[in-house]
């Protein structure tokens, strides 16, 4: 692109290079301030759904997946069924606890 062409844009080479260091500086700040700010009921709400699914889809999961396991076998069994519900109680706790560990 020719230096005409880049202007028409609005695409200008930084030629000052205090302002540039002010406007970085400037934003750095902006961001801090963010983080520090108390969080919003959506933000909480989106938070506690997020760690509900990331806890309850692995136990929804075991339970449907134990109970066709044990429809396939002959008689009234519950084994599979309760195996893997607990195997999904264990994972959602796991994957809650990645969750929360990675957000502090």
């Amino acid at each position: 692109m020719t230096k005409e062409a880049e202007e028409a844009e609005g695409i200008r080479p930084m030629r000052d290079h205090e302002k540039l260091i002010a406007d970085t500086l400037r934003d750095a700040r902006r961001l801090r301030e963010k983080a520090q700010r108390p969080a919003t009921w959506v933000g909480i709400m989106f938070y506690g759904g997020t760690l509900g699914l990331l806890f309850v889809v692995p136990i929804i999961a075991g339970a449907y997946l134990g109970r066709w396991l044990d429809s396939l076998i002959a008689g009234y069994s519950v084994r599979w069924t309760m195996s893997l519900i607990v195997l999904g109680i264990a994972l959602g706790a796991y994957n809650a606890y990645r969750f929360l560990k990675g957000k502090s």
